[in-house]
């Protein structure tokens, strides 16, 4: 009998194996590839070498080039106008040798002959308002851009170079060797823009019934290029949209702004005593012990008088920077400035905000406790913000990152009210922005090429910390929300984007500029697949190592998206290739439903199957027994079966094979009474775990996660043969909306009728 049966299965995996193998065969005759969704990305990915590791790590010859800068910097307010004399210091750690130097000016975005417009398709708008109409029609180019007076090095001479758009080349007077130093200058000015009617990271903004200006600047000092072993040279033009690639640096930076302005800036502020008055000195004492609310350092009296003078005379601050790779500052006489320390491991940071009246009540009560919960969770999920402070700085439209200082929006009316939406914007956009001092502030990615490398994994972790926030300051949530109410980074936040028209929907691995419905894609999408992966497939404490492991190993240096995922695997024993393709790679979505359900009993007569397969080979039925055979349910089987019983009185698989078991054996033995056999189905291309709920008549409920290799021999449909003690009434795949399902209508069993909304609104109407 034990013959028969291996025989019998034998028969089975051989035949299979062949119909796989002869499959293999006849698509390789059609030139076909291999689109197995588990196939592995090393086409994909490109070799590893000695400077970056096949474990994501960097390789042993790694190498970053290093610029550092000394820069005096004067602010015309009356005319808005900033001017600097800079000097570069650029050490080649490279094993190349470099005849040139490129660097970045970013400022010619928005110069007369800029390019970046014509690249833009445009149409004429049926409504504009005055202001829109102005600048599209009437008003002509604003004098904008760098204006580059000289470029020199050390003893005076002239560098040749050229300028093309955005990139400026400097020739060299004699070739960079490895570990070669060169030092040399840049003269230069620009107009400032008006970053509210003008657009653009960073400028300033009008205040017409005071007469002031707030300035937020950034990008405003020619920068140089990052030289890697993965780009070169990345030159990349910059056309407003796509952001920075800067190698890290020391930075010495005199500022000089009017007298009565309240500054601050990247980096160590090296003459507090200088700048300070002796009350702001006390205040900021008392600040540097204060651990639970902020000690306003020049409060709003102080700045609304302040905002009445305007003093011809100037005030230079002086700041240090160390191993940052980008320079911000903000200044005005309008700023109300306030400070708490924050504990972050063994040391102390200073979170700090700076804001106009126009900003309160909102920022003087939340914008420093958002900056303080932004580092501590974000220390946890990453490593120790390694700098001495973090600033958010208010301005209207404005959402952007630097090192330890960042712009944000959110601003009550003019009474000093503002709505759940206006305060939570304001909190979501700190904390993004703060958080962006570890990607890509620290761990240095290369935003021009991949946006979503900064971009993704700061909204992810952004989502953390907003429901981190929301649970230390409850007070903070408005009475209808009982979490921060996060829109971006849970699953079903993406579907709309992803069940959208794939016409207008690019894959995650594409350059910035050129992706569609651009937030979606490097913010939202990126951000929920990391979410998916950590609560979904790996779970949280294999995923936190993993994404930990990644910061610290690339904490100022320039990883590449192979960097990331290896590292992911490498540290996590998890083979991920498959959700990387998936995900990044296609604009595939998820649809996983429930096809087809089978409800079967145990007999001890053949079924249909095993008679038929009797007949064909001339085996008799005595030759089979004791065999258990499955009858399904409603069929003629069944029926004949179930002549003189009932389902519930049908052969008990316990009773029928316990003599095959020891005593010992027996007692761990279950009785399974209902035997299903259900179809899973995936419309949609994106492999990912079944989670199934199945619910049973006495009311309980159990959830199964079958990993997403379920489907690795079958990309269209599979099956789970379920034995069950009780029975199962419904079954419902992602019954909390985990994995981005873009339709649900196909996730349950028995199917769930829902009402059309034409038929709620009746409902509605006749009460």
């Amino acid at each position: 009998m034990k013959k028969i049966a291996y025989y019998f299965l034998s028969v089975v995996f051989i035949t299979s194996g062949v119909f796989a193998q002869n499959q293999e065969q006849q698509e390789r005759k059609k030139g076909h590839t291999n689109t197995n969704k588990f196939k592995q990305l090393y086409d994909e990915f490109s070799t590893p070498n000695m400077y970056r590791a096949a474990s994501g790590a960097p390789g042993v010859a790694y190498y970053q080039q290093q610029a550092d800068y000394k820069m005096d910097i004067v602010l015309d307010d009356k005319n808005a106008r900033l001017s600097g004399f800079e000097t570069i210091t650029y050490t080649n750690n490279s094993p190349d040798v470099l005849k040139y130097l490129w660097v970045q000016l970013d400022q010619n975005q928005r110069a007369k002959d800029s390019k970046s417009p014509l690249i833009e398709s445009s149409g004429v708008a049926p409504v504009l308002t005055p202001s829109q109409f102005a600048n599209d029609y009437i008003k002509g180019p604003l004098e904008r851009g760098f204006n580059i007076e000289e470029v020199k090095d050390t003893n005076g001479k002239p560098l040749k170079h050229m300028i093309n758009r955005t990139m400026m080349r400097v020739e060299l007077p004699k070739a960079m060797k490895s570990g070669d130093k060169f030092s040399f200058s840049i003269k230069w000015w620009y107009n400032i823009n008006n970053h509210v009617d003008e657009g653009g990271r960073s400028g300033y903004e009008y205040f017409p019934k005071d007469g002031n200006r707030a300035y937020v600047i950034a990008q405003f000092f020619p920068r140089m290029a990052v030289y890697s072993d993965v780009e070169g040279w990345q030159n990349s033009q910059f056309w407003g949209r796509d952001e920075f690639a800067l190698p890290f640096g020391d930075y010495e930076v005199n500022i000089t702004v009017p007298a009565d302005h309240i500054l601050d800036a990247t980096g160590k502020l090296l003459n507090r005593k200088e700048v300070f008055t002796k009350t702001m000195m006390d205040r900021y004492e008392r600040a540097k012990k204060s651990y639970t609310e902020p000690v306003i350092i020049v409060n709003q009296a102080e700045a609304e008088a302040a905002e009445k003078g305007f003093s011809n005379q100037t005030k230079t601050w002086r700041f240090k920077a160390e191993n940052v790779r980008d320079y911000g500052f903000a200044t005005s006489r309008k700023f109300i400035w306030d400070m708490m320390a924050v504990k972050i491991g063994d040391k102390d940071v200073m979170a700090v905000s700076m804001y106009p009246k126009e900003g309160n009540p909102l920022w003087e009560e939340w914008s420093t406790k958002a900056v303080a919960s932004t580092l501590e969770t974000y220390s946890r999920m990453t490593f120790d913000y390694p700098y001495h402070k973090a600033i958010s700085v208010h301005a209207d439209q404005q959402g952007m990152e630097y090192p330890m200082i960042c712009w944000n929006y959110g601003r009550p009316d003019d009474d000093g009210n503002y709505s759940d939406r206006t305060k939570y914007g304001m909190m979501g956009v700190i904390i993004h922005e703060v958080g962006h001092n570890f990607f890509p502030m620290i761990v240095n990615s290369d935003e021009r090429q991949w946006t979503w490398m900064d971009e993704g994994l700061n909204t992810f972790l952004q989502y953390v910390a907003e429901q981190d926030f929301g649970e230390k300051h409850p007070k903070a949530l408005s009475p209808q929300h009982e979490s921060f109410p996060s829109d971006r980074g849970p699953a079903h936040l993406i579907v709309p984007y992803m069940g959208g028209n794939q016409d207008y929907i690019a894959p995650i691995m594409t350059k910035g500029l050129n992706t569609y419905q651009f937030g979606n894609n490097a913010y939202g999408k990126p951000a929920t697949a990391l979410n998916i992966l950590r609560e979904t497939v790996m779970g949280r404490e294999l995923f936190d190592y993993a994404f930990k492991e990644y910061a610290n190993r690339w904490m100022f240096k320039h990883p590449t998206p192979e960097d990331f995922f290896r590292t992911m695997e490498d540290a996590s024993a998890f083979d991920l290739d498959w959700f990387w393709r998936g995900w990044f790679y296609t604009t595939d979505w998820v649809d996983i439903g429930i096809k087809e359900v089978k409800k079967y009993y145990v007999s001890s007569e053949p079924n249909a199957y095993m008679k038929e397969f009797m007949k064909e080979r001339g085996i008799s039925e005595n030759q089979l027994r004791p065999l258990v055979y499955m009858v399904e349910e409603g069929s003629e089987d069944f029926k004949e079966d179930m002549k003189n019983q009932t389902p519930s009185e049908a052969l008990s698989v316990k009773e029928y094979i316990m003599d095959n078991f020891t005593p010992e054996e027996q007692k761990n033995i279950k009785s399974p009474k209902y035997f299903y056999n259900i179809t899973f189905e995936k419309p949609g291309g994106l492999v990912m775990p079944i989670i199934v709920e199945y619910t049973y008549a006495d009311g309980t409920s159990k959830t199964v996660t079958y990993p997403a290799q379920i489907w690795r021999f079958n990309d269209n449909e599979v099956k789970k043969a379920i034995a069950s003690e009780k029975e199962i009434v419904s079954i419902k795949v992602d019954p909390n909306l985990e994995t981005a399902d873009i339709d649900t209508s196909n996730n349950s069993w028995p199917k769930e009728v829902t009402q059309s909304q034409f038929d709620q609104f009746k409902d509605k109407i006749n009460g």
